[in-house]
This record gives structure tokens, sequence and C-alpha cells, in this order.
């Protein structure tokens, strides 16, 4: 049975950093594109980050380029959103999925697991 379990939200002041984490278990995560969504209340879920798995590849919406960085540890099954310069409208809860298309297309669609979601809120 595959599990994604994000960790790492809470509340920042706009202008700081939080490092979000996503640990997947029941398969190979090598094998696997990881992307971060993210929704806010009233809103559609959105594609924030992607990690290929062919060739280290990453790819950002442009709301967070320069600002968020995505990583992988297959190692250790994980991938990691390092988020930078927080704005409030970065407000959501961050899910982690998997790709089932082999694919890193920022669309919910493409993606077939999926974690149950980490709170980020940015205010002051």
């Amino acid at each position: 049975q595959v599990q994604l379990v994000e960790s790492g939200g809470g509340l920042v002041q706009p202008g700081g950093s939080l490092r979000l984490s996503c640990a997947v278990s029941g398969l190979a995560l090598n094998y696997y594109p990881v992307a971060w969504f993210r929704q806010a209340p009233g809103k559609e879920r959105e594609g924030v980050s992607c990690a290929s798995s062919a060739d280290n590849s990453t790819y950002y919406a442009d709301s967070v380029k320069g600002r968020f960085t995505i990583s992988r540890d297959n190692a250790k099954n994980t991938v990691y959103l390092q988020m930078n310069n927080l704005k409030p409208e970065d407000t959501a809860i961050y899910y982690c999925a998997l790709s089932r298309a082999g694919l890193c297309v920022l669309s919910p669609q493409f993606f077939g697991s999926w974690g149950q979601g980490t709170q980020v809120t940015v205010s002051s």
C-alpha cells in the first residue's frame, strides 16, 4: 500500500522560510516523478513544483520560481520543498503526489497517489 505523509507546515511571517517533507512508503520513489501541489480556501488545487525521476529535472510554477526548491532523497524515499521568502498568498494546504503518467506535468489529473496535506500559513 502506497502512503505519502507530509510534514513541516506551520505558521510563518512574511519573508520567512519553511521546509516541507514528504515521506513515501510502499514503493521505490526513484521510479516516479513527484510533485507538490497546494490548495487555498475556495481555490482549485494548483501545481507548485515537480521533480523528474529520469534526469533530475525540476519544474516550478511561475508564482514560486526563485523562492521554492524541490529536492528528492531516493535513498530515504523522501521529497522536500524548501520555501523561502514566503508571501501571504502562499498560504494553503500543501500536498505531495506521485505521477501516474511518468511525466512532470503540473496538473492534478496526472497524479494518482496523494498525501493528506500539511497546512502552511503565512501571516504577520
